[in-house]
């Protein structure tokens, strides 16, 4: 199906909307803050059991899915799925997860469910080899194309110091509710994929980011439109040669999601996870002095939940 006749039948003859508009591990799990959001925790954290159980527990903290999703609405799930690999590589968001976050988007009475990436590999062969395709599918969400430059609409990042313009995927510019949900992992060019990285994705010229400060560049898309959830998937985590990995032995198994409204709080948080210091991380720093979220985890209200 082309570009034209996808849409068409996807979303009949609508317009684009509104939406233009501690370092180790443990430390992670260990004390709480005052709440600064209308939910009840600014960030949840779960460690210890398979994807979809995860998921249920960290939705269940943050008030269900239903806090998120209403009935009829378009939901767009944005994971990392750019890489012609299987999923205990790392290189991907976990297919487990992803058929999970769908399932409970249409109970919660999404009209519509759309996953999408802007891959780096062959598209096709990625969302084939990564499982998310198939997971996608069996839960009764639709895979969507991104692999043409006609996908994508010009947007003007009004708060971006560098990064003034960019192509978005008419999807994310359509939704109701956006997800945001990357796989944490080392990157040789940003040093970390997690949540702001992850957004890189939504775009058709990633060229001028690596070209112009990509850490500025990650940052200043960031303040063009903020997920209304971020799930960072840390279930297999890809530890070194990032992106892509050269093998499972890239790779450690650390069964964790976080969950945050607040971009740079989960990357502060997967920063940590991770064994990293947030601060050597050039885009989490940089976006929270341009005030797209905030750092300072010790004052957040964070719910840790081992399964």
């Amino acid at each position: 199906m082309d570009r034209r006749a996808f849409f068409k039948k996807s979303f009949g003859a609508s317009l684009l909307a509104g939406s233009y508009l501690a370092l180790n591990r443990e430390g992670l799990f260990a004390s709480t803050a005052r709440s600064r959001t209308s939910l009840p925790f600014d960030l949840v954290a779960v460690r210890g059991g398979e994807p979809e159980v995860m998921f249920t527990k960290g939705m269940e903290a943050l008030g269900g899915i239903g806090a998120f999703v209403k009935k009829g609405q378009r939901v767009v799930v944005k994971p990392n799925m750019g890489w012609d690999v299987p999923p205990e590589r790392g290189g991907n968001t976990n297919p487990k997860l992803m058929a999970e976050i769908v399932r409970q988007c249409l109970g919660a009475g999404a009209k519509e469910v759309y996953v999408f990436d802007h891959t780096c590999d062959s598209w096709q062969r990625c969302y084939k080899n990564s499982g998310i395709e198939t997971a996608v599918k069996d839960a009764g969400g639709k895979i969507a194309p991104a692999h043409t430059e006609g996908y994508y609409h010009d947007v003007t990042i009004p708060g971006g110091k560098v990064l003034t313009r960019a192509k978005e995927h008419e999807l994310v510019l359509e939704s109701d509710v956006f997800f945001n949900v990357p796989i944490l992992k080392n990157h040789g060019g940003a040093r970390l994929t997690a949540a702001l990285k992850n957004l890189m994705g939504n775009v058709w010229d990633r060229r001028f980011w690596h070209a112009n400060d990509l850490h500025q560049c990650i940052a200043d898309f960031a303040t063009f439109r903020k997920p209304n959830l971020n799930i960072v998937d840390a279930y297999y985590v890809m530890k070194r040669n990032g992106p892509r990995g050269v093998s499972v032995e890239d790779v450690v198994t650390m069964k964790a999601q976080l969950f945050s409204t607040d971009i740079v709080a989960i990357d502060t948080a997967a920063a940590k996870l991770f064994g990293m210091d947030p601060n050597d991380v050039a885009h989490i720093q940089i976006a929270a002095e341009q005030n797209v979220g905030r750092m300072d985890l010790e004052k957040l209200n964070i719910k840790r939940i081992t399964v």
